[in-house]
């Protein structure tokens, strides 16, 4: 696999899940996304040690390693060797979670198969596990809403963010045409998989609500991932956009 059919598994994995963000038609279908957000955690094979050997077959490297002790997370930001959107991959680090709640993500990752925790498109192809039962689900959203959302998705694509210069038009503009199609967005740089920077003007867009069966054959409606807007609130300069996404205090020195 080369890294162009990585990004398109990607991405169509990600609307399969949300087709009505494929269905957008507010820019052009081959616009470049600024980043590429992906939720995984430090256990079995899915953390970031296990994952860097295929990133780095596909010509990616860790670019800034960003610490969040409140959320548990430790994010890295990768870059391509080329143009073309980056990866920003959300770890979650299981050790945060409560006792209990930590063994009950962990077992459930532990049911996978061997077979699908091998492979360098491990993160495009949906949950290896099985589905947990509603009352789990509920358990880890109150413990950490990103330990349920892995429970239920995998190892995946969360949100597309791309860049408002680069589409060509001011955020507010895009904004307007978001709600227009039915997206309801915030500005909240709390809300989403990771908190933003503030010298970034941002609008997250949850991707919607579907039904999902639970492991006992219930159905329940959830929503996980979504879209984002972002734009620089400062002047121009040669970073990317990504490059100042995350609060500048959380960034950790790594060599």
């Amino acid at each position: 696999m080369q890294r162009a059919e990585f990004i398109q598994q990607l991405w169509l994995d990600f609307i399969h899940q949300h087709p009505q963000i494929g269905g957008l038609r507010l820019w052009a279908p081959n616009a470049p996304a600024e980043y590429l957000a992906l939720l995984t955690l430090n256990h079995c094979h899915h953390g970031m040690t296990a994952l860097l050997p295929s990133l780095e077959h596909f010509g990616y490297r860790i670019r800034h390693r960003h610490a969040m002790a409140d959320r548990g997370l430790l994010v890295n930001l990768l870059a391509p060797p080329q143009e073309g959107p980056w990866l920003a991959i959300a770890e979650l680090q299981t050790g945060t979670l409560p006792r209990r709640s930590r063994a009950l993500l962990e077992d459930l990752v532990d049911r996978a198969p061997d077979a699908a925790h091998r492979g360098a498109n491990r993160l495009c192809r949906g949950r290896p596990w099985p589905m947990p039962d509603w009352e789990s689900y509920q358990a880890l959203y109150q413990a950490h809403p990103l330990a349920a959302a892995l429970a239920i998705n995998g190892p995946r694509l969360h949100h597309v963010g791309y860049d408002c210069r680069r589409l060509g038009a001011p955020l507010e503009d895009l904004h307007r045409g978001m709600e227009d199609a039915g997206f309801v967005g915030t500005a909240d740089r709390q809300h989403g998989l990771f908190p933003i920077s503030p010298l970034m003007e941002y609008r997250f867009y949850p991707g919607g609500s579907r039904p999902l069966p639970f492991a006992e054959g219930d159905e329940h409606r959830v929503e996980t991932g979504g879209i984002a807007l972002v734009q620089k609130s400062v002047g121009a300069d040669q970073e990317r956009v990504v490059e100042l996404l995350l609060p500048h205090h959380t960034r950790c020195e790594f060599s």
